[in-house]
């Protein structure tokens, strides 16, 4: 990798971070607070407001487990990303702020490592321009900061991009060591095993040669992360769904049974868009958002299947549907932040257009960071 590609990553990405700590301070003197669901609690956000404003909502639910294990109700939420929280904070101190600085380094070095990993495949098939478009429609995301928080997403991205890369330089044993790790860290993990099966079968087309058994070894290593947990789920409360099972606590339109897409569709157009208050912005910021990310996405997957490779189509495929299975779109926005080969089509769209056509999607992307930020730093729910 060139030193002036680490380079424009290396700057794109601070850019980023002072930008969002930007939006956080303007929001500071501008959006009223919510108190629900800060992370640290009222007096620590208080105290800190720039260390504890990303770690809201389920920032709260991460720093529990990682303080003190999984207590009941707490089960949705996968274990690797607690896991190493606790362990960093253990070379930082005892102190319950220590678990929030750990969390922020996992998560920005992971993103900035995710980056790096982005590039380096998307290499392997496009050139430079359609590398650095990728990596700034990813930055400036309406969500995109979620990745500098104390979230699963810039893990989770480090880990699904470097696991592609090292299936397509036919590296199956650490393609399927890091699927252990993501099938343990989210549930839509799982969506690397047909990917790794799809690649496997590409290059054999290409008639680029793997030993066999260590791609079957790859591949059923993968899934070992999430049937361990499983495991446990199992030990603890004997369910090893327990993690599905939990997901109708967070949020009424989300259902602990199977919904297909077309009824999730239609819940929306024909129920919820009906009768949403247009007296509460929050709420119809995030609706609307929710369900044109679920449209655009829905478009970029189905191209995805003439334009791009298909193993990234199939990882986009499965990583759209199953967030959709509960029944709802709800934090579908935060979801998608981790299907990168939406956004490599996009920038291959993106690419073919006139500058003023990039300056207006750029523009209202960058406009919907700084509300999206602004309501999330405040307390107000985003995904």
């Amino acid at each position: 990798m060139k030193l002036e590609n680490k380079k424009f990553i290396l700057k794109s990405f601070i850019f980023w971070r002072i930008i969002l700590f930007l939006f956080l301070f303007l929001a500071l003197g501008s959006v009223p607070l919510q108190q629900n669901f800060l992370g640290g609690g009222l007096f620590s956000y208080l105290k800190q407001p720039f260390l504890w404003a990303w770690g809201n909502f389920d920032g709260e639910h991460y720093l529990s487990i990682a303080y003190q294990g999984y207590q009941p109700l707490t089960y949705f939420f996968f274990p690797v990303y607690p896991l190493t929280i606790a362990f960093i904070a253990k070379f930082l101190g005892e102190s319950f702020a220590s678990l929030a600085v750990s969390g922020l380094l996992i998560s920005n070095i992971s993103f900035f490592v995710a980056l790096v990993g982005l590039w380096k495949l998307i290499e392997l098939d496009y050139k430079k321009d359609i590398a650095r478009l990728t990596i700034l429609l990813l930055l400036v995301f309406p969500t995109s900061f979620y990745f500098g928080s104390i979230y699963t997403e810039s893990l989770f991205l480090a880990l699904a991009v470097w696991s592609f890369y090292c299936a397509r330089k036919r590296k199956w044993i650490a393609a399927g060591t890091l699927g252990v790790l993501l099938t343990a860290t989210r549930v839509v993990g799982l969506a690397i095993v047909p990917v790794l099966l799809v690649e496997a079968y590409l290059q054999r087309k290409e008639k680029k040669k793997s030993n066999l058994y260590l791609v079957a070894l790859g591949i059923l290593l993968s899934v070992f992360g999430i049937f361990a947990y499983m495991i446990y789920l199992n030990k603890v409360t004997g369910d090893p769904l327990e993690f599905f099972h939990n997901v109708s606590i967070f949020g009424q339109q989300r259902s602990s049974s199977l919904v297909l897409l077309p009824q999730v569709f239609y819940r929306y157009f024909f129920k919820i868009l009906p009768n949403i208050s247009y007296s509460y912005f929050p709420i119809v910021f995030v609706t609307y958002l929710e369900i044109v990310t679920a449209l655009m996405f829905l478009v970029l997957t189905i191209a995805s299947f003439f334009r791009l490779r298909l193993s990234y189509a199939f990882y986009l495929a499965v990583g759209y549907i199953i967030p959709t299975l509960s029944g709802s779109f709800s934090s579908f926005h935060r979801y998608v932040l981790i299907l990168f080969p939406a956004f490599i089509l996009s920038a291959i769209w993106l690419s073919k257009r006139k500058k003023w056509v990039k300056v207006i999607i750029f523009s209202i992307l960058i406009l919907g960071l700084l509300v999206a930020t602004s309501l999330f730093t405040r307390g107000f729910w985003v995904a």
